[in-house]
């Protein structure tokens, strides 16, 4: 062995005895998946609040919250593997109300993001019965009705419902079309941006079925190609609406088992409008029908009499920004009163309303927002929710009597990010508890807020982070030179150093409402940051103005001008951060995807004096190019504010690049189209501006399958290595 080659392999080896740990890989990360932490896959609270089910080899086994021991398995699927066109495995389950019954769902492949279709069977618990639902036919959004004797799913945009008992299968619709007509299905912009697929609606009764037909018949289409291996490649056509064009038109129908038929309910002529939600009440003859304005900032709940035929406004609510959509709406066994949210008062808050509107009462008060609703134990009158009272980056879980007294913090000693799943009796609940530095630990706790017991701690995580080196992310603040105070973290190297100077790598997001800056766990992410700063980056993170957390006036202050406070904010992070001893302030970068993407493409441009290099995935590099529901709500249409548009799209400031510009998107992405970094390719071409690009064909918006996770990161890696 040359003697240069022996110093070099005893250098190394005495500094792997010195600190004992193992260097992170890409691989390790993104494909052999060595980090990833333990969950507990399928767990359902059950009825009687004393025990739970969950998914362990393809079988549905019920648990008891107390002890964690087996009760009995209620389905084997590799029993019935081969029987009735079942594979032998499932990707999710239900229940039936009373639990007789589970809905399982194989074989599932995605339509779009959210979307899928699925081949469907049912399982009678009493009887062992396993039936197959439509023939083995796949399709979507498959429920059981509240008495567990019919099935409702969707099938080539028609609405259809499976008799169990008879196997006779009702078609409630028959005007369904491919890019015409859908119904009790959403079209892509609703799946996308008001979050939910099914648009049916079980009455109590389990006698009539509410839904949402939409006609998209006007809807402008957009056509993606992938490529596979044929002599030409496939194109794929769906209905997309921009901004300022023909969404679909959308009407609310119920069908009534007692008739036949379907009716149409009145909720007014307003033809450019929105139906984000539906919700029986208690009554299964009154619907609740939300009915929103194109722009987003009034929203009117119509009660709609299944008898009479008549619909009335029960409440309405306007908004000088825009209104977000929840599923909060509650409504109590008394049939006089619901709960709400809502952020009228400057900060999002629980709300009892009466049935007409008139009386309203705060459950919930503060500067502090509630950021998730849990329900209402109406035995008790408690109500229980998610708030960051105590610091905008950490959550806990309260509850609160009905009349808004007696608030009380169930997970007072744990510091951190607290996400609770409730049982139906509220006796219990599952708590999710993380910090930016632990990885997730999975408890039972009482309504009290008393530990049970502990379902999964990943106990062996810590010893992992130890084993390679894992560095302690920590939190700061700093104030603008407009007088506004942001959050952040940070990652420095473990040998870190304040005589040396580091580069800087930025991540953010940024996107309006979002939280980057949480003491939550960050899964993968974080062990590329710490990949990153054992190759001697510092690693940040700031949200800016527009994100959430912190009152509506924070959040919606971006309102018609989508990224000109969020750059502001960024780049002056990065003006701070060059500000300090310890950085090398001629190595700062910024890295975003999707909306983040946008983000970092806009600060290099806009900030290219304090940016080096920028990596920027999927971006959004015109806001005209993206979909109504979602632009026209922070930034209405060009023709009504254009200014807005031209003052903060990528594309307009191409020409200002100075630094190094990776730019990456999925071909087949549905959601912000290739044309958006084609434009922005185009413009830099005309601006004379070298970059680098990186497409991925056949991959939608999160770049996956097939490896391209690891190669993707593998490129952003090797980009910072080489250009920050």
């Amino acid at each position: 062995m040359p003697r240069n080659v022996f110093i070099l392999s005893l250098f190394l080896m005495v500094g792997f005895i010195a600190t004992g740990q193992k260097q992170i890989t890409l691989e390790d990360i993104y494909k052999s998946y060595t980090f990833r932490s333990n969950s507990v896959p399928g767990f359902v609270f059950m009825n009687d609040g004393r025990h739970y089910s969950v998914i362990r080899d393809a079988k549905i086994q019920k648990m008891d919250v107390t002890t964690g021991s087996l009760s009995e398995t209620l389905f084997d699927g590799v029993k019935f593997a081969g029987k009735s066109g079942f594979s032998g495995d499932f990707d999710n389950y239900t229940f039936s109300e009373d639990e007789t019954k589970i809905l399982l769902e194989s074989e599932e492949e995605p339509l779009f993001r959210h979307s899928t279709a699925s081949k469907v069977h049912v399982f009678d618990i009493r009887s062992g019965n396993l039936t197959e639902v439509y023939g083995g036919k796949k399709v979507s959004n498959a429920q059981m009705s509240p008495d567990g004797e019919k099935v409702a799913f969707v099938y080539k945009n028609n609405l259809y419902i499976s008799n169990l008992k008879s196997g006779n299968v009702t078609q409630v619709t028959t005007d369904g079309k491919e890019n015409q007509v859908i119904n009790g299905m959403c079209d892509w912009v609703y799946e996308e941006e008001f979050s939910f697929t099914r648009a049916f609606y079980w009455a109590p009764d389990s006698k009539k079925l509410a839904y949402i037909r939409f006609d998209e018949s006007k809807v402008r289409e957009f056509t993606m190609q992938m490529f596979r291996k044929e002599d030409y490649p496939e194109n794929i056509t769906f209905k997309y609406p921009r901004v300022g064009e023909k969404n679909s038109e959308v009407s609310a129908w119920v069908y009534d088992f007692s008739r036949g038929k379907s009716v149409k309910a009145d909720i007014g002529d307003m033809t450019e409008m929105y139906i984000p939600r539906m919700k029986w009440t208690t009554d299964a003859n009154k619907l609740c029908i939300f009915r929103m304005n194109r722009y987003q900032n009034e929203l009117k709940l119509y009660l709609a009499d299944m008898k009479s035929g008549k619909s009335s406004v029960m409440y309405e609510e306007k908004n000088k920004y825009y209104i977000d959509i929840t599923d909060d709406l509650t409504f109590l066994k008394d049939g006089k009163s619901f709960v709400w949210s809502s952020e009228k008062d400057g900060y999002n808050h629980l709300y009892l309303i009466s049935m007409d509107g008139k009386k309203e009462a705060r459950i919930t008060d503060g500067k502090w927002d509630v950021a998730t609703f849990y329900g209402v134990d109406q035995k008790n009158n408690k109500v229980f929710y998610q708030a960051g009272e105590k610091s905008p980056v950490q959550k806990h879980v309260y509850s609160i009597d009905l009349n808004g007294q007696n608030k009380t913090d169930l997970t007072p000693t744990l510091s951190g990010t607290n996400n609770a799943l409730f049982s139906k009796t509220f006796e219990y609940f599952s708590n999710t508890y993380s910090t930016i530095n632990t990885a997730p630990v999975y408890s039972v706790m009482d309504r009290h807020g008393n530990k049970v017991r502990v379902i999964e701690d990943n106990v062996n995580y810590a010893k992992l982070q130890e084993t390679y080196g894992a560095a302690p992310v920590e939190f700061f603040s700093f104030t603008t030179s407009e007088n506004v105070k942001l959050n952040g973290w940070m990652l420095k190297p473990a040998d870190f150093s304040s005589a040396k100077k580091y580069p800087v790598f930025m991540t953010q997001y940024s996107g309006p409402g979002s939280q980057s800056v949480t003491d939550s766990w960050k899964g993968s992410s974080y062990w590329w940051y710490q990949m990153l700063a054992k190759a001697g980056y510092i690693v940040v993170c700031v949200d800016g103005r527009g994100t959430g957390g912190r009152g509506e006036e924070f959040k919606k202050m971006t309102y018609l001008k989508l990224g000109h406070y969020e750059a502001l904010d960024q780049i002056e992070a990065a003006r701070y951060l060059a500000s300090q001893p310890y950085v090398d302030k001629a190595r700062i970068g910024i890295f975003g995807w999707s909306y983040g993407g946008f983000m970092a493409a806009l600060c290099i441009f806009k900030g290219n004096d304090v940016f080096k290099s920028a990596i920027a995935v999927a971006p959004v590099t015109n806001w005209k190019w993206y979909d109504t529901v979602y632009t026209e709500r922070y930034m209405r249409t060009t023709a009504d504010n254009e200014k807005g548009y031209a003052e903060n799209s990528p594309v307009y400031f191409a020409d200002k690049l100075k630094g190094n510009l990776l730019l990456i998107h999925g071909m087949a992405d549905d959601n912000v189209h290739f044309q958006h970094t084609a434009e922005l390719v185009n413009a830099l071409i005309k601006a004379n501006k070298q970059f680098d690009t990186y497409f991925y064909p056949n991959r939608n918006h999160g770049i996956y399958g097939d490896n391209a996770t690891l190669h993707l990161y593998t490129k952003m890696t090797n980009f910072l290595y080489e250009k920050l």
